[in-house]
């Protein structure tokens, strides 16, 4: 039988120059599907509770202590004059920050087309949502009569025209990451519901199929379903985008709009949002890092993933530096008394290991990254990550209480440091968090399946791979035997 060959006009491309494949090995639709619905399928493996068993003890935990600070009064936590921003605004404006990669990976580098994000959006997105919910707990509980949170809301009432302070940045607050959550949450869903789909043909049990087919909503894979599902992706990663640059924004405000030393400055709202960005990135790295090993994903999730987004890290890092460079400038370039002791202070004084982290971990740590070897090395890359996140961290704590503790009279200076039920609350949100993250790692697909298979060569028509080789050749073309 005569067997036609197309002759190969492809231009040699050094090997150096070679991109590693978005899916390695050339595997096929029905192994991409396989290897990632496998993660949520079958018996639970013992990795996974002995990772569960902690983190719900440490939801638990959460639970006891907001309990415990409802029923005594916020004057539990170590906020106390001078410093009456505390742990609770400093962990508050950190999980905002955390939750920012999974927006800016989904929205703003769908618009753009990057086609590497397919292999990490859905766990940014999941840890997005989580983040945030860690994080409304702190304003929730730090206004002490929690049972009055639903003033904060502009909605009808029994008591009169009570309405919220709107000229207040905490007000802004809670627009903005409700509003952030919401979005979100829908950018997710919206996402899912294909391989919602692809999960319930699989499903072995009536309540799996039941559950999965309900939030399928009835999904069959029609040019129809998929024309609608475009658009209102499309339509809700416009929406997600501006939120990025907003909802952080909006959070520098709380500080930017006071008269206090430290505080007062115009480069917050940029600065907050890349240090968001930033810290987001690196809890995506320190979550799927070991991630890719345990599920064995490290050919879905491969190291060209792991390499550009410790690029995007080192750009958002390096603008991260270049604001605490500006910071200082300033400070000693205004002549204010008051700005230059409150920036001295904040490496020379008494939380002096506060601005060390801030700077060795924002500022030099990340350079790292400027070399291959070490956006290659998975140990390194970890490792940095988690330095990253416990930078941003210091970098809130410098921020607040750094600028707090020394009031301008010295009758008004004080020391502040967490109560033990500060530091078990903060615990108890990594517990919620992970809780979360876990049960969503058990029953949804970490990755998104049908994005993921739009990358490979089997869903280009014009490529050598995909479509291209299955193409009729032209008349004059070498027949062999």
């Amino acid at each position: 039988m005569a067997e036609r060959a197309i002759p190969s006009k492809l231009p040699v491309v050094p090997k150096e120059l070679e991109r590693i494949p978005l899916v390695q090995n050339q595997r096929g639709f029905a192994w991409i599907s396989d290897r990632i619905a496998g993660v949520a399928e079958g018996k639970t493996p013992l990795w996974w509770w002995m990772a569960f068993v902690p983190s719900l003890s440490f939801a638990t935990l959460l639970l006891c202590m907001l309990a415990y600070q409802i029923s005594t009064g916020v004057g539990v936590w170590g906020d106390m004059r001078p410093v009456m921003w505390g742990w609770d605004i400093i962990n508050f404006v950190w999980w905002i920050g955390i939750g920012h990669a999974g927006t800016l990976i989904s929205a703003i580098l769908f618009l753009l087309r990057q086609r590497w994000r397919t292999g990490v959006n859905r766990a940014a997105e999941a840890m997005t949502i989580f983040a945030v919910m860690c994080a409304g707990i702190y304003p929730a509980m730090h206004v002490g009569r929690v049972w009055f949170d639903w003033w904060l809301f502009p909605i009808p009432n029994s008591n009169g025209p009570i309405w919220p302070q709107f000229r207040s940045p905490l007000m802004w607050d809670v627009f903005a990451v409700s509003t952030y959550f919401t979005v979100s949450l829908l950018f997710w869903y919206m996402g899912l519901i294909p391989d919602l789909a692809v999960m319930r043909d699989r499903a072995k049990t009536r309540p799996r199929q039941f559950l999965y087919g309900l939030f399928a909503l009835g999904w069959t894979g029609s040019n129809r379903h998929w024309s609608n599902y475009e658009k209102a992706y499309l339509l809700l990663a416009g929406l997600s985008t501006p939120l990025v640059l907003s909802v952080h924004s909006i959070v520098s405000l709380d500080f930017a709009v006071s008269q206090l030393p430290g505080w007062h400055t115009t480069i917050f709202p940029p600065y907050f949002v890349a240090g968001a960005i930033y810290s987001g990135f690196g809890m995506v790295l320190t979550l799927l890092v070991p991630l890719r090993k345990i599920c064995k994903l490290e050919e879905v999730i491969t190291l060209r993933h792991i390499d550009v987004m410790c690029k995007v890290t080192l750009a958002t890092g390096s603008i991260v530096g270049y604001a605490y460079a500006m910071e200082y400038f300033i400070a000693w370039y205004s002549g204010n008394p008051y700005e230059r002791w409150t920036f001295w202070h904040r490496i020379f004084g008494t939380y002096w290991y506060g601005g060390a982290a801030m700077l060795g971990f924002n500022a030099l740590v990340p350079q790292l990254f400027w070399f291959k070897w070490f956006r290659q090395n998975l140990v390194a890359v970890f490792v940095i990550s988690i330095l990253i996140n416990i930078g941003m961290w210091f970098e809130r704590f410098v921020i607040i209480v750094g600028s707090l503790y020394q009031d301008f009279l010295p009758s008004s200076w004080g020391y502040f440091k967490p109560t033990w039920v500060d530091i078990c609350t903060f615990l108890g949100t990594f517990g919620l968090f992970f809780t979360l993250f876990l049960l969503f790692l058990r029953f949804l697909p970490l990755i998104a399946i049908s994005e993921v298979k739009g990358v490979t060569p089997q869903a280009d028509p014009h490529h050598l791979l995909g479509g291209a080789k299955h193409e009729e050749p032209e008349p004059d073309d070498e027949v062999t035997l």
